[in-house]
């Protein structure tokens, strides 16, 4: 006659509170990786900033130079103005050089107007247009040539010519500078300083990015 084996109640119990321990040390086991890796993650993102804190900072840093200038060019202008009065004639002849700044307002960069692909790891930039500052005229290297002393003596004549030259002047520098190519090498410019602004801290932080800078039109 076979009898059926039957474990010990000893051992059952033995076997139950050894199960249950062990739970409890998994559990305990479980939840210390949970903070371990949480805390990991707390220092690795104080250690390196995600990539939207460095831009953010960038562009602060921007906003904080309020205008960028990244370039300049030196135009020369001649212009001639001429009146007749009383028979008489006299003409005025203006060649003057001046500065012409590019600048781009940074107050009107805003946080929309960035964009981080985080799959092609590239930061997209959206600039202001270019905006020309000035012109300045180096009045000392001013050359004048005239005609007409007759009429400039007895008239207003000289004066009316110099208003009409250096008005003439100003909208000939300005037609100059917003002409191709000194433009586009003004946005060139540009766009390689904005650039340099927001590849340079990303590089310094590890952080493998492109940066793409287009402008407004």
């Amino acid at each position: 006659m076979n009898r059926a084996f039957t474990m010990p109640s000893i051992v059952v119990r033995h076997m139950a509170s050894y199960m249950t321990g062990m739970k409890r040390i998994l559990s305990v086991l479980l939840l210390v990786a949970l903070v371990a890796g949480l805390s990991l993650i707390w220092v690795q993102r104080k250690a390196d900033p995600p990539v939207e804190t460095i831009v953010a900072s960038s562009l602060k840093s921007l906003h904080e130079q309020n205008r960028l200038s990244a370039f300049a060019a030196r135009f020369v202008t001649v212009v001639t103005s001429r009146k007749d009065q009383f028979g008489l004639s006299a003409q005025k002849t203006l060649i003057l050089p001046a500065m012409v700044r590019y600048e781009v307002d940074l107050a009107k960069l805003k946080p929309s107007d960035l964009d981080w692909n985080v799959a092609t790891r590239t930061l997209s930039v959206s600039l202001p247009p270019v905006e020309i500052s000035g012109p300045e005229f180096d009045l000392s290297a001013t050359q004048e040539y005239e005609s007409g002393a007759v009429l400039m003596a007895l008239t207003d004549a000289e004066r009316v010519l110099d208003a009409e030259n250096r008005n003439k002047a100003e909208i000939d520098v300005l037609k100059q500078a917003k002409a191709m190519p000194t433009l586009r090498l003004a946005q060139d410019a540009t766009i390689r300083a904005v650039s340099a602004s927001f590849a340079m801290p990303l590089a310094a932080a590890g952080i493998e990015a492109k940066v793409k800078v287009e402008m407004k039109q």
